[in-house]
């Protein structure tokens, strides 16, 4: 049957006498899950019918009636990623919205498009199809085959989620190690070149801490490696809890830890570091039963005002720092000067 306006029908007629809402439930299509879809139609009597078929296939549904009302609809954070378009409005036009959907959808996630118009031929689809709409369909047209036009728009949009959230996954897994969820090795000294980059341009200290698990080989060999893996996480949790949101913290590998801190200067560095070692040994970590309290020793290092301080010389003086805090007695925080300079690239107590 044809949803169509002509020669004067009701509503229940547009649709068809023997219309049964139970064919079309909400489980075929909705899932767990509504789709939102904007209806976009100066017709208030399509508006309402097509709004009113789409609630049954459980959508969630959104009404607009000029093409403007229904760009600044889809302009804001949520808006509806399936859309109705009518290809006739009072102002912006169905074409013309396409296209603006399309120039913006680079940047967000997409919006697939069904193209409604009375406007037949392949020209006229051509057209459609090449401002940007997925799909095309001539009113007046079969409900029956709406819902197919609809099944296959929830589909793609079902599909293009699972594949951003998939890609996240492996950017995640890409950039954060498994083990604490912070930073890995290779993202931390990323955002440490970044930022030694942005102090160079801006002539201000990028502060840096190296910090080192005391004992805990001892850790692993007394308690047991799912513990010593428990102690990394939870000393992850306390580090960057501690931490401003624009500082970066990586596992820098084993029981090593790496803090970057932008627009921090030795005096600075010196007390942030010395927080964050109290922290980490002020409470024991429990797990499984057993408990042991864990400290950590901290070296410190701090680039230049003019950024001249490349990555790897920083390294190396935040290196020297904790080699010397190793050497002192562990649980205490050095930072580099020429002195400990030799230190570097010693092989350091755990």
């Amino acid at each position: 049957m044809l949803i169509s306006l002509e020669g004067g029908v009701s509503d229940r007629s547009l649709f068809g006498a023997t219309f049964n809402a139970a064919e079309f439930g909400a489980a075929e299509i909705g899932g767990s899950r509504p789709v939102q879809a904007l209806v976009v139609d100066d017709s208030a009597v399509y508006r309402k019918l097509i709004g009113d078929h789409l609630r049954t296939w459980n959508f969630g549904v959104t009404l607009a009636e000029t093409g403007s009302e229904a760009w600044q609809i889809l302009q804001q954070p949520g808006s509806p990623k399936l859309v109705l378009l009518d290809w006739v409005l009072p102002d912006l036009d169905g074409i013309e919205l396409c296209h603006r959907i399309r120039q913006a959808g680079a940047s967000g996630p997409y919006v697939y498009v069904i193209l409604l118009t009375s406007n037949e031929g392949r020209q006229n689809m051509l057209d459609a199809l090449q401002a940007g709409a997925d799909d095309y369909l001539v009113k007046p047209f079969d409900e029956l085959e709406l819902k197919a036009r609809l099944l296959v728009g929830k589909r793609i949009l079902d599909l293009q989620e699972e594949l951003v959230a998939a890609r996240e996954s492996m950017r995640h897994a890409a950039t954060h190690d498994s083990l604490t969820g912070l930073l890995n090795r290779g993202e931390i000294l990323a955002v440490l070149q970044r930022e030694l980059e942005r102090a160079r341009r801006e002539r201000k200290p990028v502060g840096l801490i190296l910090g080192d698990v005391d004992h805990f080989k001892g850790v692993n060999d007394t308690l047991g490696h799912l513990f010593g893996d428990e102690a990394l996480r939870e000393i992850g949790r306390r580090l960057r809890t501690q931490l401003r949101v624009y500082d970066g913290v990586g596992r820098y590998g084993g029981e090593e830890f790496l803090m970057v801190l932008p627009n921090c200067d030795l005096p600075h560095a010196l007390v942030r570091a010395n927080g964050l070692r109290e922290i980490v040994g002020s409470t024991p970590v429990v797990y499984s039963g057993e408990e042991r309290l864990i400290t950590m020793s901290m070296g410190v290092a701090v680039s230049g005002n003019d950024g001249k301080n490349e990555l790897e010389t920083l390294l190396n003086q935040a290196d020297a720092g904790l080699y010397a805090a190793k050497e002192k007695g562990r649980n205490r925080t050095e930072h580099f000067t020429p002195a400990k300079k030799t230190a570097a690239g010693h092989t350091r107590k755990s």
